[in-house]
Formats: C-alpha cells, sequence, structure tokens
C-alpha cells in the first residue's frame, strides 16, 4: 500500500475517533504527497460514516442495557487491575 492510501485511510480514522490532532497531522502529509482534495473530501466523508455507524450502534446497546436490571457485566475497561463492575470513568 503506498502513503498516498496510508494517508487516506488515516484522514478517515481521524475523523472517526474524533482526533482533531490526528486529522490535521494526516491532512498535511496528504497535501503534501500530492493526495487531490476529491480524495481527501471522500475519507473524511468515509469516516463520517463509521462514525454515525458506531454512535448508531452505542445508542442501541446503551437503550438495551439501560432498561436491563442491574447485572456483573465485569470490568469496562480492558486494562488490569480494576475491580469487576467498576468503570475507570
Amino acid at each position: 500500500m503506498d502513503e498516498r492510501i496510508k494517508e487516506l485511510i488515516a484522514i478517515g480514522a481521524s475523523v472517526g475517533s474524533h482526533c482533531q490532532p490526528c486529522l490535521a497531522w494526516h491532512l498535511k502529509k496528504a497535501r503534501e504527497l500530492g493526495v487531490a482534495d476529491d480524495d481527501i473530501q471522500a475519507a473524511v466523508e468515509v469516516g463520517f460514516m463509521v462514525e454515525k455507524g458506531a454512535g448508531n450502534a452505542m445508542r442501541k446497546y446503551a437503550l438495551e442495557v439501560a432498561v436491563q436490571p442491574e447485572q456483573d457485566q465485569g470490568p469496562c475497561c480492558s486494562a488490569g487491575g480494576l475491580e469487576v463492575g467498576k468503570c475507570c470513568g
């Protein structure tokens, strides 16, 4: 995969993950590599689609678990040392 494609992927991932510094960095790199504005816009739109899909899935999940009786769902983070049922918030 060439560097131009990698930067377009990184642009979409930056948008989808709400990482503004990442987006600024990868936009700069893509422009330095001569990536066309149309391709950059397409990558941004893909990032928006991914973000929308993830947001919709989370809304559905949150509504499902919010109406269930309290259950031990396990730790909410995968980091070691957390107590079961305690969120990392």
